[in-house]
């Protein structure tokens, strides 16, 4: 039903963390939420607790075929994954030739889930231009774009204002609106830092949804395969992180009790579907 896509201009600004803690932040503000892992990295799993030794994943084995929904995983959090799946250099060179000459290996599946109704699809994107951003950000009803807190990021500013950083031409003008940002790793003890921050969001001015806090409880929780909100729920971040839900939660349609069906049983996810926190005892 809501598509958010979060993309970067560049790798390496914590794209996928974002992406990982806000489908668990929207989940706790009473969403149904699907989070899709686009990145060969096939890190999104490590958020939710999928063991190092699982390979199994859904863009891995798309060439193939098959039913998407039979890569769900239903996580701990309540979020339903669809993790990446391991892959080699010549296995990911191969889709993405795949899905340069037929987009719809990619946009059928994903309409399917945008046609079940109140589900919110958070999907990760890889860094920089990719046939998935391209095929996935017209359909998007947001497109997050991450930057970090360091000076490199000023200068690609040009390139969100201009809606470059999303395709070219006619294309790049219409969805140009649908592009918000998330100045991640802000460290406001830092002249540098706190500099860039501010020069990025007086560039950007509407487009900026929110920025985050640079805080070792970022980089513990991942470390600990364990979400912020559970690991450091006082944390600096985790209100920065809950801010920036309740913005992208407002631009949804409000949280219905709308069931989704239950995915196949996964070693390690017990939470039966449909026994998420509910989002008062989340946000406590």
């Amino acid at each position: 039903m809501s598509l958010i896509c979060f993309a970067s201009p560049k790798g390496g600004v914590g794209k996928t963390t974002l992406a990982a803690n806000i489908a668990d932040g929207l989940q706790r503000l009473g969403h149904r939420v699907l989070a899709i892992d686009l990145d060969a990295q096939n890190a999104l799993r490590l958020h939710f607790g999928v063991p190092l030794s699982d390979r199994v994943g859904f863009m891995a084995g798309l060439r193939s075929g098959g039913d998407w929904r039979g890569q769900l995983r239903q996580t701990a959090s309540g979020v339903l994954l669809l993790p990446h799946g391991a892959t080699d250099l010549r296995g990911a060179l191969d889709l993405a030739v795949a899905l340069d000459r037929d987009s719809d290996l990619l946009g059928a599946p994903v309409r399917e889930m945008l046609a079940e109704p109140g589900l919110v699809v958070v999907a990760d994107l890889p860094p920089g231009p990719s046939q998935a951003l391209a095929t996935l950000a017209p359909m998007a009803t947001m497109v997050i774009g991450v930057l970090q807190a360091e000076a490199i990021s000023a200068a690609l500013v040009p390139e969100i204002e201009s809606g470059r950083f999303l395709g070219t031409g006619t294309m790049a003008a219409l969805l140009a609106g649908r592009l918000r940002v998330v100045l991640n790793g802000v460290d406001l003890a830092s002249r540098l830092s706190r500099a860039s921050a501010e020069a990025v969001a007086r560039h950007l001015g509407f487009r900026m949804l929110g920025a985050m806090s640079r805080e070792e409880t970022v980089a513990e929780s991942l470390a600990c395969q364990r979400l912020l909100l559970d690991h450091a729920p006082d944390s600096r971040a985790a209100s920065d992180l809950k801010e920036v839900a309740r913005l992208i939660s407002a631009a949804l349609p409000p949280p219905g009790a709308v069931a989704f069906p239950a995915p196949p049983d996964h070693a390690g996810f017990e939470r039966p579907l449909g026994m998420a926190r509910p989002p008062a005892e989340a946000f406590r």
